[in-house]
């Protein structure tokens, strides 16, 4: 596995595994509102996001963008859960930023397990405007201790 800066040509492999993911996390959410989110996400958070693939064998699998210390997106193939990929981009994303929050759906328990065996914990509960779903903010704290000073 190779964890890599996303380029253009990865849009539809990010799309794909974004919607395979939100479909089994996310079945309350329509296929209108799906249709609309997979052209927000080609249009609008793919230019503005700091995003990262993973790749397996030349294929991406999975892809986290970030916004700052902010993490925006993490999916995977739903296939490719359980095998340390997520694992990987959330490593990266802490490589970078240290500290991170996150917004999870209250109803993803595959997101929210994921999150919790990571490190994250509550910080906040909130409604989701568009869906009327409840929202979980998470956050993770870096461990200062293990950073060794040069």
């Amino acid at each position: 596995m190779h964890i890599r800066q996303y380029k253009e040509s990865d849009l539809n492999a990010v799309l794909d595994s974004w919607e395979a993911a939100t479909r089994l996390a996310h079945t309350f959410m329509t296929d209108k509102f799906i249709a609309q989110e997979r052209m927000n996400i080609a249009e609008i958070y793919m230019p503005n996001t700091d995003t990262w693939v993973a790749e397996l064998s030349g294929e991406v699998k999975g892809f986290v963008a970030l916004m700052g210390n902010e993490i925006g997106a993490i999916f995977l193939q739903p296939n490719h859960h359980g095998k340390g990929i997520g694992w990987a981009l959330m490593d990266k994303a802490q490589s970078l930023h240290g500290n991170l929050v996150v917004e999870v759906f209250k109803e993803n328990t595959i997101g929210r397990n994921f999150y919790l065996k990571y490190g994250f914990e509550l910080l906040k509960e909130k409604t989701h405007e568009l869906t009327g779903q409840k929202l979980l903010r998470l956050t993770f704290a870096a461990d200062t201790s293990k950073v060794i000073e040069h």
